[in-house]
């Protein structure tokens, strides 16, 4: 399957758009000052259930951004 310049650009920028936003949320669920995430220092539901989330955006956004990556050094090894 061969993908275009465009949509190679899109998927490289939706991986790396993926890292920077749950990353960033990551760091906020560790931070939580407001009760959800721990509760006496232990993690609750709240905190597992968000960092699963983050886990599995971190390895969709990954695999969604090397095939974007994949996909343009195709296109300039072709040219």
């Amino acid at each position: 399957m061969k993908l275009s310049r465009p949509v190679s650009w899109f998927l490289l920028a939706f991986g790396v758009w993926s890292w920077v936003i749950w990353v960033t949320f990551v760091r906020n669920l560790f931070k939580d000052s407001s009760g959800l995430a721990f509760e006496d220092g232990d993690p609750t539901a709240y905190f597992w259930v968000h960092l699963t989330l983050a886990v599995v955006s971190f390895v969709l956004g990954t695999v969604v951004g090397v095939i974007g990556l994949r996909g343009l050094r195709a296109l300039r090894r072709k040219s």
